[in-house]
């Protein structure tokens, strides 16, 4: 027998993945694990036999309940599905998949539709910290297409704008986890910072680069790859992540001066490939190097004044805008709040199946069910008895 499960497949921002409630994915970790790696096909190359697309930026899950804290309305837990491996990281948040969380929670009944905008505060379990999104909601349902264009995704759609809370050492402990802002590793000056995403920055005249090669001459540059992976596991401990051999942070990334009138260029590694853009997090963490003295984008950057800034990232397919609200205390400069913008896309052809949350889940889910909203997801099979087509998820355990 097969079980199947409600699935909503969404762009967030420049990444895409598939989007869960947490009560129909099994409770054990290691069998929910499995059936993540069937859905994208995972471990393979091509992902075939699943829909992660082959790519990391596209192999990724969000898994959505109601809140278990006040402050917040529904709790979202990332999981990046390794491509080629049978593992499932959990240990960073994606913030272009956040963007998709809010829509998804409206549309699904998780949250409540109000007026013609609805916050939705997001509690981000990987971290533990909240974020708020603003989804444009007019008469009460979600709204995708609007004038919102952001680089790294053709055509534009509706502004979701997010603001993150207590984001710094999120995943480190401090917002300069080793206790400094500049380190040296073989000979390479670098900086180590965690604002919502542990990111290691260094120079890229240090590596004999511009920074502003395209993302397929740095993926075919093994001998640079090499050298930034070294100085990774390196780091790793430093930054209180311990062994990071078989992790996806923290993320590498070269910094250059901008070309196009922004604050910095950027080249990201996540961390063995080079980003087609810049994740939002990643973002955040660069900017607040940026805002802060001292870091290695200092004589890199263009550095405006004032404590609140709007900075604008430069990356591979353009640029990301991200707003930085400093604090100074006692000569300390402090990172108060960060936002920017980012928008969300589903395909047409989904369709959300009505009262899927009052069926008994184990077993199947009837495909002809009236859709809730004739847009909003689809169903996928787990794989039952026999049906076992990825090597990570035993016949044996597909009833969970």
């Amino acid at each position: 027998m097969q079980t199947r499960i409600p699935c909503v497949q969404m762009r967030g921002g420049t990444s895409k993945g598939a989007y869960f409630h947490a009560a129909d994915l099994p409770a054990d970790a290691a069998l929910r694990d499995a059936v993540l790696l069937a859905v994208m096909g995972s471990p393979d190359p091509r992902q075939i036999d699943g829909i992660g697309g082959a790519d990391s930026l596209t192999s990724k899950v969000a898994i959505v309940s109601t809140s278990t804290r006040a402050d917040a309305d529904v709790d979202y837990l990332f999981g990046q599905v390794v491509v080629d491996e049978a593992r499932v990281d959990y240990g960073q948040n994606c913030g272009n998949i956040l963007a998709g969380v809010g829509p998804f929670a409206i549309e699904t009944g998780l949250v409540a539709a109000r007026n013609d905008v609805t916050p939705v505060a997001i509690h981000m379990v990987n971290t533990g910290q909240i974020a708020v999104a603003k989804v444009t909601t007019p008469g009460g349902r979600v709204m995708y297409e609007g004038s919102q264009q952001i680089d790294g995704v053709p055509g534009t759609a509706a502004s979701i704008p997010i603001a993150f809370r207590d984001t710094a050492g999120s995943s480190c402990g401090a917002l300069f986890p080793t206790g400094r802002m500049l380190d040296d590793i073989d000979g390479v000056s670098l900086t180590c910072i965690d604002n919502g995403m542990p990111m290691v920055l260094l120079r890229a005249h240090d590596f004999g680069c511009t920074g502003h090669e395209t993302r397929e001459d740095l993926d075919a540059n093994t001998e640079l790859k090499a050298r930034i992976e070294a100085i990774r596991l390196k780091v790793g401990p430093m930054m209180n992540l311990g062994d990071v051999s078989e992790r996806t942070v923290p993320k590498m990334c070269l910094v250059s001066p901008p070309l196009k009138g922004g604050a910095i260029n950027t080249r990201c590694f996540i961390p063995h490939r080079c980003h087609a853009s810049i994740g939002v997090l990643a973002a955040v963490s660069v900017a607040t190097a940026v805002a802060i003295p001292g870091t290695v984008c200092n004589g890199v950057g263009v550095i405006p004044e004032g404590d609140h800034l709007q900075l604008e990232i430069e990356h591979p397919t353009g640029h990301m805008g991200v707003e930085i609200l400093l604090e100074r205390t006692d000569g300390q400069i402090n990172v108060a709040q960060a936002a920017l913008i980012r928008t969300a896309q589903q395909p047409e052809i989904q369709a959300w199946p009505a009262n899927i949350h009052d069926s008994e889940r184990q077993g199947a889910v009837s495909a002809s069910r009236t859709p809730r909203h004739p847009d909003s997801s689809e169903c996928l099979e787990k794989p039952g008895p026999g049906r076992t087509k990825n090597p990570a998820l035993p016949a044996k355990q597909n009833d969970g």
